[in-house]
């Protein structure tokens, strides 16, 4: 896919939605082989996702041999609005907390004082984190108004080319 198409559809306003939200699910290939799909809170930057870990996270280790991931992006409720995508996973090891794991906790409900004494705990508990750093390099957005999955669009095709015959 090239990056001023992917750019296109990550600029729509539905997009932007769904990369405002807090969370989104992430696969990756395991250490023995098998698939994971975990939900973790992200931080997008307009042209990177990036999710901060543990230094000590099992997902690394299988990010630094296979470094692909799978992102979904989705809402609750129906129809729903989902946004896929691929990308390759770049691992960078930081001191302290990266603002950005600040900024993708930022929209749960805390109280000042809520949110001071979290901040306080993390601040105590990390002394680095990792980022991965997810450039997309494959997009698609699905809205079932103007955009349906592959399988789905081809069943309507189908379906037009019966009642045409």
């Amino acid at each position: 896919m090239r990056p001023t198409e992917i750019s296109e559809i990550l600029d729509r306003p539905i997009s932007r939605e769904l990369l405002a939200r807090d969370l989104l699910r992430m696969a990756y290939v395991a250490k023995d082989g098998t698939p994971r799909n975990i939900p973790i809170a992200f931080d997008w930057n307009g042209s990177e996702i990036v999710v901060c870990t543990t230094k000590n996270a099992p997902k690394l280790p299988a990010l630094r041999r296979d470094p692909e991931v799978a992102l979904t992006i989705d809402t609750e409720v129906h129809p729903p609005k989902i946004l896929l995508i691929r990308g390759r996973a770049e691992l960078d090891e930081v001191d302290g907390i990266p603002e950005e794991f600040l900024r993708m906790n930022g929209t749960y409900r805390m109280t000042a004082e809520q949110r001071v004494a979290w901040e306080a705990e993390i601040r105590s508990l990390y002394d680095g984190m990792v980022r991965i750093v997810i450039t997309p390099t494959w997009v698609k957005l699905i809205d079932f108004e103007t955009t349906l999955p592959s399988a789905v669009e081809e069943l309507v095709r189908r379906r037009a080319e019966r009642q045409r015959a």
